[in-house]
């Protein structure tokens, strides 16, 4: 549905005069219906810059970027498209209801829908309670949900696209997320969601664009994460017994009150060691990959530069 071939973004500085900084360097990448796909990167990568191309807000300065074989701006006006920017911007006196009706219009919904589909979208994104709230007094994470919720009327649209989605949301909406996104997937629809969160990427979707210095360094099938043993390293948390764990890995840091960082050679390891700190009287409350296996994916592919 959606094809990047060999496209370039160059910007001109206008200070110093006349410099040029080449934010996207000959990307390509397909964006298939049915798929959700997560850009990663760090700062100042081009993630933004590609977004702005896919949604027409501009034009490529080399190679070509189609939607069905049309220019995007073209496509983006002919079918409309759902859009969570990364800041969310509500005139500061709209009150929730009114800004999800305006947007519902916006989108061409139907005026026989629009009640009941504000309603339902105030109502799974939790904003009940706030329904008659200005803007300018919502907190951060509300005022991000109100974004998903404007993104969710958009109920027709063939292309979906969140920059940052999470932003913002406390963890319980961060872990309800997921399920909107589920529930977002259809067999005609290309979802794009870029996020610093690779945690969230790597649950919920099936390939991750990691982006550096405006060239796709890898993309990576989340589907096989899973299987693969990313790391050494394990975060282990134990509610008893903690004075044993520096006999049982010496290697072990102490990270907070019963919270250990330990390093093993291969999952054997880890889990004779636990065995051997149960068997002494410890009581386990956790253990997890100090890194998840898209991190040492992304790692490996920028270096050590934190995603944004």
């Amino acid at each position: 549905m959606i094809a990047f071939r060999g496209v370039a973004k160059t910007y001109r500085r206008i200070l110093p005069p006349g410099r040029a900084v080449r934010a996207v360097d000959g990307i390509t990448l397909d964006l298939t219906p049915g798929e959700v796909t997560g850009i990663a990167g760090p700062n100042g990568a081009g993630k933004s810059t590609l977004i702005s191309l896919l949604l027409g807000f501009l034009r490529p300065t080399g190679g070509d970027v189609t939607i069905e074989g049309l220019a995007p701006r073209r496509w983006v006006e002919r079918h409309g498209a759902a859009y969570l920017p990364e800041l969310m911007n509500v005139p500061p006196h709209w009150t929730v209801q009114t800004a999800l009706r305006r947007y519902a219009i916006l989108g061409g919904m139907p005026a026989s829908r629009i009640s009941g589909a504000v309603d339902g979208a105030i109502q799974q994104l939790g904003l009940e309670e706030h329904r008659r709230k200005s803007a300018k007094t919502l907190s951060k994470g509300t005022l991000q949900r109100l974004g998903i919720a404007q993104a969710l009327l958009q109920e027709n649209a063939r292309l979906c696209v969140l920059d940052e989605p999470t932003h913002g949301l406390d963890p319980v909406w961060t872990l309800r997320f997921r399920d909107i996104v589920a529930g977002m997937r259809r067999a005609d629809r290309v979802i794009l969601l870029a996020s610093h969160g690779l945690d969230e990427l790597e649950r919920v979707c099936d390939r991750v664009a990691i982006i550096d210095r405006g060239q796709i360094q890898r993309v990576v099938d989340t589907s096989g994460l899973e299987a693969r043993q990313a790391s050494t390293s394990y975060r282990l948390a134990l509610a008893s017994g903690g004075e044993h764990v520096g006999a049982v890995f010496p290697n072990a840091q102490t990270t907070g009150a019963g919270e250990f960082l330990i390093e093993v050679e291969s999952l054997a390891t880890l889990n004779a060691g636990l065995a051997l700190l149960l068997s002494r009287g410890a009581q386990l409350a956790a253990v997890a990959p100090a890194r998840s296996a898209l991190e040492q994916e992304f790692r490996e592919a920028v270096g050590e530069s934190e995603p944004a």
